[in-house]
């Protein structure tokens, strides 16, 4: 039987689990919603002992990625062994570009040098490395943030963001148990101003659009404002051509429809 075994079960990775127990995997995660304890030392290496595949979807910390540090030489063995590695990292890595389009080789020059460390780092490892955008996806989509009042619009002509929904998140790394080891970009095919995503979600639930601010204007955390200094549109065709990949939800209104009639 195949066995997965994932580090962090937060929400991506949880759709990834449930997918494969859906195909007939055992599943074993860490997590608030995991079977097991991170910081259980003894369960963790048994159930890396038993894994066929293992992914990390835990986000490096300001010191270091913690599955790196704390189970990196039981990784190490597993890469010897053979087995498959798998970590979801960020196209935050490729920092600002002011709107370019970026694919596997644009150079990593991210703001958060945790981030882009750790990314190298699970490269190092022979890891498949699935580089993300924005994720949307059922209880987590520009429509909640309009239904709880939290949607806003900035006035930042020619601010481009790419976002990938989570069952195409799924559905890649699914692919990549199959495919060669290396970095792929999962998002969708039609990067756009999030201004357009916001007003399509006002559309579809009958809401006015939110007023058209400044950053300073609209009170964003500083996150939120992290969010926009970042400028660039995310390709996605070596994850096509070796993965045999195909985003389901190609573009936002795809995937914000289906996200309405699924709620």
């Amino acid at each position: 039987m195949s066995r997965l075994f994932i580090f962090g079960l937060g929400y991506s990775a949880s759709h990834i689990a449930q997918a494969a127990q859906a195909r007939g995997w055992e599943v074993i995660s860490t997590g608030m919603q995991g079977s097991i304890r991170f910081d259980d030392a003894a369960s963790v290496r048994m159930g890396l002992d038993g894994a066929t595949h293992i992914l990390s979807s835990v986000p490096p910390m300001a010191d270091g990625d913690p599955v790196l540090e704390t189970y990196g030489a039981e990784l190490q063995a597993a890469r010897t062994r053979g087995l498959w590695l798998g970590y979801l990292s960020s196209t935050g890595v490729y920092g600002d570009v002011g709107g370019a389009w970026v694919d596997e080789s644009a150079p990593i020059k991210g703001r958060r040098a945790n981030r882009n460390e750790a990314d190298l780092d699970w490269q190092e490892l022979g890891a498949r490395v699935f580089r993300l955008p924005g994720i949307y996806g059922p209880g987590r989509s520009a429509l909640d943030r309009i239904a709880d009042g939290r949607a806003h619009r900035i006035d930042l002509a020619g601010q481009v963001f790419s976002r990938i929904h989570v069952a195409d998140i799924v559905s890649g790394v699914l692919a990549g148990f199959a495919g060669p080891s290396g970095v792929y970009n999962l998002a969708d095919d039609l990067p756009c101003g999030q201004n357009e995503v916001i007003e399509y979600g006002c559309d579809l639930l009958g809401r006015a659009y939110p007023p058209l601010q400044s950053m300073d204007a609209a009170g964003l955390s500083p996150m939120a404002r992290a969010f926009y200094t970042e400028n660039r549109r995310v390709a996605n065709g070596k994850a096509k051509r070796l993965l045999g990949w195909q985003p389901r939800y190609a573009e936002y209104r795809i995937g914000l429809t289906a996200c309405y009639a699924e709620a």
